[in-house]
């Protein structure tokens, strides 16, 4: 009974509805208004992703405002110098752009160069003047690319272009690396190798532009810093393999270059070079960390017979053969107390060439602020041309002339003065060098001309 009359009612309300309603309700009405629904869903799906996308370019815009220093700081400007004042991150990988400068203001008490370091002032103007004053420097811009993957494996570049205050325009950087994060790593291009004869807050010798070129030149005492297959040639290039094992790093360089641009003037002895074929130097490095310890040892060989020579009395003499070695024992406990920590450093250098064989020594202490350096060099000219005052290029500085040994002596001290204008990466060098050379033959040097001596104001900023 119950259900006829259920079955009664729905039949009353059907027969109630209009027949426009039913006629409405059909299979092909309902299958479009679907299909709208879809379009209208794929329309609202496509508007949910553009704001989305909106957003995180509105994200990236606050970290890039975030990671600029403001043009008006209510504080004191920092900048954090172990990280790029601007960093683009993508999918790709990460680009870095950064930057320093560094400019001088020289004073020193003769132009002439006494030893190959080149102490304070160029050598460009002339040798013979007094009371020399100089303004140089450079500008570097940086930019570094990295590609890491979440097991370590990456690959990257750095290029770092140079604007000298001369108006020249020169490069430190410029190679490609693969390998594995802190494991093993395979560079090519122009770069340096390891230091193995640190000077730290040195301010006089120059650290950008060419390292391994020019590094010997006639006339003036050898101070020798196993530089010369270190890498950053003009006339070459290099490669490397390094490994990291626990406490140890391990590195093996190649350079390859024209061999006579070691020389000043592509001479040796008073002979003019001749370059046959590439010379090929390579540098094996060992470092044991135990902190704060630590110890290098290494050697530089140039490997390919006959790279370079001269023509001597109608016979070819290769003037290639060189083979030097290091050693570096540096105590560092500044990473943990800067400022009452002490780093101290003990550097030793042997170099066997033809005719010639060349010791360094030196060391350095810094304690907070302040650096005092010591360099001992000591040069042994065994064969010299005969010839040789044709080639002289500057009469007053004919130190190794001729046969004979020759003691150099460089005392140098340097003070910084840090976060000048309140600003923590601006900061001010001030140094001063002193340099002697002697022999146990006196009348080799010219006792009016055989010291040098000069000051320095850098102004350094990191951006």
């Amino acid at each position: 009974m119950k259900i006829n009359w259920l079955i009664k009612v729905i039949c009353m309300f059907w027969g109630a509805l209009p027949v426009t309603v039913l006629a409405d309700i059909t299979l092909a009405d309902m299958a479009s208004r679907i299909k709208a629904l879809e379009i209208l869903t794929a329309e609202a799906i496509q508007r949910a992703e553009s704001a989305e996308n909106r957003a995180n370019k509105l994200a990236q815009m606050m970290t890039l405002q975030a990671t600029t220093p403001s043009s008006q700081p209510k504080e004191a400007l920092k900048t954090d110098t172990t990280k790029p004042t601007i960093k683009f991150n993508q999918q790709n990988g990460e680009l870095k752009i950064y930057g320093n400068i560094e400019l001088n203001i020289d004073g020193s008490s003769r132009k002439g160069q006494m030893t190959s370091i080149r102490e304070a002032v160029s050598k460009s103007a002339n040798s013979g003047k007094n009371d020399n004053w100089d303004i140089n420097g450079r500008i570097l811009l940086g930019f570094q690319g990295k590609h890491q993957l979440a097991n370590g494996n990456e690959t990257g570049f750095q290029v770092e272009p140079l604007a000298k205050a001369d108006g020249d325009i020169g490069l430190d950087d410029a190679f490609f690396y693969f390998g594995k994060h802190h494991d093993w790593t395979i560079k090519v291009g122009r770069y340096e190798g390891y230091s193995m004869f640190p000077l730290d807050q040195d301010i006089f010798i120059s650290h950008s532009g060419n390292t391994s070129n020019s590094l010997y030149t006639d006339g003036y005492g050898y101070v020798y810093m196993m530089k010369e297959g270190r890498g950053r040639s003009n006339d070459g290039g290099s490669i490397q393999l390094s490994k990291r094992l626990d406490n140890w790093y391990f590195e093996v360089n190649t350079l390859v270059e024209d061999g006579t641009a070691l020389f000043g003037d592509e001479r040796y002895h008073g002979y003019d070079l001749d370059n046959r074929k590439s010379a090929v130097y390579l540098r094996p490095v060992a470092v044991w960390k135990p902190k704060p310890l630590k110890i290098a040892l290494a050697m530089e060989s140039q490997v390919m017979h006959n790279a370079y020579g001269a023509t001597i009395d109608g016979k070819w003499q290769d003037f290639s053969r060189r083979n030097g070695y290091g050693l570096n024992i540096t105590w560092d406990t500044t990473s943990k107390d800067k400022m009452s920590g002490i780093k101290a450093a003990f550097n030793t250098a042997y170099m066997e060439a033809n005719a010639e064989t060349d010791f360094s020594a030196g060391g350095y202490a810094k304690w907070r602020r302040f650096v005092l350096g010591y360099i001992y060099a000591h040069n042994n000219i065994k064969d010299f041309n005969p010839n040789k005052y044709q080639y002289v290029l500057d009469d007053e500085s004919v130190l190794n002339g001729v046969p004979g040994k020759y003691d150099l002596h460089t005392l140098y001290v340097s003070y910084e003065i840090p976060n000048i204008l309140h600003i923590e990466n601006y900061n001010i060098y001030l140094g001063a060098y002193y340099s002697t050379i002697a022999t146990a033959k006196s009348e080799l040097i010219d006792k009016s001309d055989d010291e040098r001596y000069g000051f320095r104001i850098r102004f350094k900023y990191l951006f």
